[in-house]
């Protein structure tokens, strides 16, 4: 049989760069959306005398087809190749639905244009996405430019993929005879690092931000399980491990849920009464502690069982039962493409819309006046702030190089960069195995193509025939689970 049918056949109906363009979509089907409903409402600090109340409430956010406004102010669709040769962005509007209440009571509601988005070529917004082979030669585009990167300034700009560790997954490690937990617990624009460790006291801490070496126990008791028969219980209900116990007898005279609370208190210096000490650490507690999980005091004891289970696996892989977690896996890793870094992207500069919607507004109240909402909403900052980014290269969290001048020495060149993926690791340190090639990559990862000298093995190319699946949602899969006879299924 003459294989090549089956690899024609594939690239018939397969993009190379599919995986990127479907992440694109997901950003505009569902990732702008879940940014707005972390940020639905604002409230400014100054407000007129004669109103109790004033709130911002944001909707619907929808994005546009690209567009063009010419000096003469007349509006048309512009495509891809008058965009290179104008040298002008190929981007969209954005519209958000914005409205105000006085009291609680609804004083305008309008939709606003609050900035524009470079579209990737391709992807469901743009003008070439079903375009047939003499369409687009009418339009001046190669019929074998698989697209997946965007047009910025005239100038053709790839976002480069990141490979990353994958998060709410505990992995424990060893190094010099020592293990150590570490989890990254993620949600929204929550990035929180949690680790478990033993020290040679023979107790088991925990540190997470805002609280460092905590043990483990108290922070148990302080989310609720308060019963030194509950906690054993919970990190394991087969085995009685000695570890626990020894834990235990070292905090005996802690028993009750407010004691742990007010302990943690004093352990994080918190100056202030009991009472106030007690409430600074049951919100440290919900904001920052496992927010994956949940951000509210119902989730404590479901926060709790979460920590027990690490616990319980930490004492496992210490004692030989099981094995230590392989952070190269690629089972243990995640590739953030287009879509998702686009998110982080737009997370960060619409808060800061949001904190400028709110400067306007109470710079204009303090002259007397009450603004409509509709004056105040600058759509240049947002647009001016992302096309900053894909410029530069330079993205939040102080990453460099995530957008990237496409090479267009020749068409292999062009695919190769667009199926580029690199590693946050440092070039300059060792990262031996970081840098190896993994069983894991075949078929995900290329194992010939990677640059020699200090980013050997940090910078990959992802597989011709690899295709990405998106991130599901977790809470639709959680009541699907939630609902289903396990009687169906067997």
């Amino acid at each position: 049989m003459d294989k090549s049918i089956l690899i024609k056949k594939y690239f018939e109906e397969q993009n190379v760069v599919g995986s990127n363009i479907q992440s694109f979509n997901t950003l505009l089907e569902k990732g702008l959306q879940e940014v707005i409903e972390e940020n639905k409402e604002a409230e400014p600090t100054i407000i007129p005398h004669n109103i109790e109340k004033f709130k911002i409430r944001f909707g619907r956010i929808t994005v546009g087809k690209p567009r063009i406004t010419e000096a003469d102010g007349s509006s048309r669709d512009i495509y891809p190749m008058e965009a290179r040769l104008r040298k002008i962005s190929y981007h969209a509007p954005i519209f958000l639905e914005v409205s105000s209440y006085i009291n609680d009571v609804q004083r305008e509601n309008f939709v606003a244009e609050i900035g524009k988005l470079p579209i990737m070529l391709k992807s469901k917004y743009c003008h070439l996405e079903k375009c047939s082979r003499e369409e687009l030669l009418k339009h001046g585009e190669d019929p074998a430019d698989p697209g997946g990167y965007f047009i910025i300034n005239g100038t053709e700009r790839a976002i480069v993929c990141v490979e990353d560790l994958s998060a709410n997954n505990f992995l424990v490690e060893e190094k010099d005879g020592t293990f150590m937990g570490r989890y990254f617990s993620t949600q929204g624009s929550y990035k929180i690092p949690l680790t478990i460790e033993r020290k040679k006291d023979g107790l088991y801490y925990i540190t997470f931000t805002r609280i460092k070496t905590l043990p483990v126990l108290i922070l148990l008791k302080a989310l609720g399980i308060t019963r030194d028969e509950d906690i054993m219980r919970s990190v394991s209900a087969e085995k009685d491990y000695e570890e626990v116990m020894l834990n235990l007898f070292e905090f005996t005279e802690i028993k009750e849920q407010e004691e742990a609370m007010d302990y943690i208190g004093k352990r994080i210096g918190v100056p202030q009464t009991r009472e106030i000490r007690i409430e600074r650490t049951k919100e440290i507690l919900d904001k920052f502690l496992l927010p994956n999980v949940g951000m509210d005091a119902k989730q404590r004891l479901a926060k709790a069982q979460n920590i027990s289970k690490m616990l319980k696996k930490f004492i496992e892989v210490s004692r030989g039962e099981r094995p230590t977690d392989d952070k190269d896996h690629y089972m243990n890793k995640r590739i953030r493409m287009s879509g998702d870094l686009l998110i982080d992207l737009f997370r960060v500069n619409f808060k800061i819309l949001i904190g400028d919607i709110l400067y306007n507004f109470q710079r204009i109240i303090k002259r007397g006046k009450l603004p409509s909402t509709r004056v105040i909403i600058r759509d240049k900052l947002l647009t001016s702030r992302i096309y900053s980014s894909m410029a530069t290269g330079e993205w939040v969290g102080g990453r460099q190089g995530i957008s990237q001048r496409m090479d267009r020495s020749n068409f292999l060149a062009m695919i190769s960069h667009l199926q580029k993926v690199v590693s946050p690791l440092s070039s300059s340190q060792e990262n031996f195995e970081a840098r190896a090639l993994h069983p894991t990559h075949i078929g995900r990862i290329c194992p010939i193509e990677t640059p020699e000298g200090t980013n050997i093995g940090l910078r990959k190319n992802l597989a011709m025939l690899c295709s990405i699946s998106q991130q599901s949602d977790e809470q639709a899969l959680l009541t699907k689970l939630r609902t289903c006879d396990l009687r169906e299924v067997v």
